[in-house]
């Protein structure tokens, strides 16, 4: 998934992840059922700016920062409260599937790397 094109429901999902909260809990706090939530997720209802503001308040965000979200930036996060050490407690933090899925992107970014590597060579020669 290209994070320049990840709707605000993807997002939404991904921090709720992180933050190991399961759908019926935001939903609950939000007021609606479980399914309702997941379409917001899903991309399938629109966000508006007050349902957005109550979403941020159950992840304990502000609004501009689930907007902004990218997930890049996790490791970032991990590496400021575990003082420097990213990989202090990875293990206890992310899940076997989105260490998969960590693990997946490296190999496609290290893939890309190596054609723009190629295509870059036949350019210069």
């Amino acid at each position: 998934m290209d994070l320049r094109t990840m709707h605000i429901g993807q997002k939404i999902k991904k921090l709720r992840e992180l933050k190991n909260l399961t759908q019926t809990h935001v939903a609950e706090k939000l007021g609606v059922s479980q399914s309702a939530y997941s379409k917001i997720e899903l991309g399938e209802s629109e966000v508006t700016f007050n349902r957005l503001e109550k979403i941020s308040e159950v992840l304990e965000m502000k609004p501009e920062e689930v907007i902004a979200f990218n997930e890049s930036m996790v490791f970032n996060v991990m590496n400021n409260q575990n003082g420097g050490n990213v990989f202090g407690d990875i293990n206890n933090t992310v899940s076997d599937t989105e260490r998969q899925l960590y693990q997946d992107q490296i190999n496609l970014l290290k893939e890309e790397v190596a054609y723009l590597k190629k295509m870059l060579s036949k350019f210069i020669n």
